[in-house]
């Protein structure tokens, strides 16, 4: 009896096959056995399935079990109010990007593959800490096995495109890379990872070189990429755009920062908090002091949409950016 497969079977199938670790393949083994069609002609497939899901989840077992201390290079924890990762071809600027920004120190070269692992580093949105992290090149026939758990782990994703190049090549290796991955927003199956990270991330495209691009390309490239993304041109040999990309990267992370006053004292304007967009003044007292959040008593703000300053407001106040809370604990 024919199988019948679907095309969301195949596709989770090509997922597995492409799979960078056991995790992910457990992942898209669970998407397999979801979208196999359930008729006789698939009961040997459906077995076979089940088989490869309980190995991999032995295996998995016996490694924590074990108790071994392996060092994953391509896990960058979370730093500042959220990460962006960067990804592209091989010498599209993204390590310029992140040396420009940020104190780290990453390899500057002008041949490929000199970046060989995971480089993080913290660059300024205004008084806002946002982690950049610089990753091996991408090319239609090669990535980094680990490469896709550090886009897994981020909040962002920065596609590079150097505009002095082959602009639509580079977009079809990167973004056959991030679909074989399933590492976009619109692809991501309802599921999330062991870390609680959701599959499918937010990406924007950041276009370099745009002082020496020929007129035009951006606008090429933005019509014949079939994706609602947003094109931020800039340069590191002039510094043009550079301020537009923190602004951007900011805005797409959906966060706002919140100055704490403490009773009687000034605002303390030099480290804000930063929390998810549509955030309450309850979740910025967990935040600040989970112990002391379920005594939290009233709370007063500043600069804040549609209250007079020093109004008091009640714990389900959403945040608004830069907006000043006083907490008051009983």
């Amino acid at each position: 009896m024919p199988a019948n497969l679907t095309p969301d079977y195949l596709k989770a199938e090509k997922w597995f096959r492409s799979a960078g670790s056991d995790e992910e393949r457990i992942l898209a083994l669970e998407e397999m056995m979801r979208t196999i069609p359930r008729h006789k002609g698939t009961e040997h497939m459906q077995s076979d399935l089940k088989k490869r899901m309980s190995k991999l989840k032995a295996a998995q077992a016996a490694g924590k079990k074990s108790g071994a201390t392996h060092v994953d290079i391509f896990h960058v924890p979370r730093s500042g109010a959220g990460q962006v990762v960067l990804i592209g071809a091989p010498n599209c600027g993204k390590s310029s990007i992140v040396g420009a920004l940020t104190k780290a120190k990453v390899n500057i070269t002008e041949y490929p593959f000199a970046t060989d692992k995971p480089v993080p580093g913290i660059m300024h949105f205004e008084d806002v800490p946002i982690e950049l992290v610089d990753t091996p090149p991408v090319t239609a026939d090669y990535a980094a096995p680990g490469q896709v758990q550090t886009c897994r782990g981020c909040d962002l994703i920065g596609i590079v495109i150097d505009l002095s190049a082959d602009v639509l090549e580079q977009m079809d290796i990167v973004l056959k890379y991030l679909d074989s991955h399933r590492l976009l927003m619109e692809q991501a199956v309802e599921q999330s990872d062991s870390g609680d990270n959701a599959l499918g991330k937010k990406a924007f495209v950041i276009c370099t070189k745009c002082d020496v691009a020929e007129e035009g390309t951006i606008d090429t490239l933005r019509e014949l990429t079939d994706r609602p993304f947003e094109f931020v041109p800039i340069s590191v040999t002039t510094g043009q755009g550079l301020n537009e990309f923190a602004a951007t990267a900011y805005r797409l992370l959906d966060i706002v920062r919140i100055y704490a006053k403490k009773p009687g004292a000034d605002v303390d304007r030099k480290d804000p908090f930063t929390l998810p967009r549509g955030s309450t003044v309850a979740d910025l007292a967990r935040l600040v002091h989970r112990e002391l959040a379920d005594k939290l008593k009233s709370a007063r703000a500043w600069a804040a949409e549609g209250i007079h300053d020093g109004q008091n407001v009640p714990r389900d106040h959403v945040l608004s950016d830069k907006e000043v809370i006083e907490l008051h604990f009983s």
